[in-house]
């Protein structure tokens, strides 16, 4: 009888404390539950393609700042319609779904030759560790595929031809996943209207002694800036590189015509990014 009036009495202390407690402390937040209702809209992968720590991070940025949504747009999200307009209606706001969409773009045309055999690693990021890989060009693509790896929509293959990865804009959604995987910052998320690219990082501020770019490298002869006739095409002086216009770009293709070294590349379809 003893126990049985203990564990009364400490139940019912228990349900005192608890009804105090409903009392003092303050109700949920209004913005919590917004949190939670976006959350529940995003994918849920915690990719952190977004640059934050994971969805519910992101929510919490949302519903602090709606303009989030436009500069740091999640991609899976852009590409479910019905959520979409879920988030917008929550944020109060409306998202051009074709000016914001991207695709995954990797600034190298391969065919760099080995200097070395490597038997270590086989990852990209193991390899970049070692004195930049083992490719002539220090800047090129290592081509063991870590952003294959990353791609959950299988939207990156690689062409064992030139040894360099490619992407497929078919199926990329733009999530940048890839991105953060290349220790060698080839790839980059670029409008999906984009009509030229350009398939060369390296740079020469930062030779490597003993290195040098591959023989389809970009010389910075700048034949591509002469040949358009519409402005398109601006001069990079500090990474010495073509900059292109893409509002402007008509897709003459002159300037892909006249790099002595293929390596601008067009856009056709303007889904498909021609590579091979």
């Amino acid at each position: 009888m003893t126990t049985i009036l203990i564990l009364t009495g400490i139940g019912c202390l228990l349900g005192a404390l608890i009804i105090l407690a409903g009392k003092v402390l303050p109700p949920e937040s209004r913005d919590l539950k917004r949190v939670e209702r976006i959350a529940e809209l995003l994918p849920g992968m915690n990719c952190g393609a977004c640059s934050y720590s994971g969805c519910f991070a992101y929510a919490q940025a949302l519903v602090k700042n709606p303009k989030t949504l436009l500069d740091n747009p999640c991609m899976v999200l852009l590409q479910d319609t019905e959520k979409l307009k879920l988030v917008e209606a929550s944020l109060g706001l409306t998202v051009n779904v074709t000016m914001m969409e991207r695709k995954a773009c990797i600034h190298c045309g391969g065919g760099s030759e080995d200097i070395c055999q490597w038997a270590g690693t086989d990852t990209c990021k193991g390899v970049a560790q070692r004195h930049k890989g083992y490719k002539r060009c220090p800047f090129g693509c290592l081509g063991l595929g870590d952003c294959i790896m990353a791609c959950p929509q299988n939207a990156i293959y690689m062409n064992s031809e030139k040894g360099v990865a490619v992407v497929d804009w078919e199926k990329c959604n733009g999530c940048g996943l890839c991105v953060a995987e290349c220790p060698q910052k080839l790839i980059q998320l670029v409008p999906a209207n984009t009509k030229v690219a350009l398939l060369c990082t390296y740079a020469s501020i930062k030779n490597i002694p003993g290195r040098e770019k591959c023989d389809v490298g970009c010389t910075h002869c700048k034949k591509c800036v002469r040949a358009c006739e519409h402005d398109a095409i601006t001069w990079n002086s500090k990474r010495l590189t073509p900059i292109f216009d893409h509002n402007k770009c008509t897709l003459c293709l002159k300037c892909v015509e006249a790099c002595p070294q293929n390596t601008l590349i067009a856009c056709v379809k303007e889904k498909v990014l021609v590579t091979d």
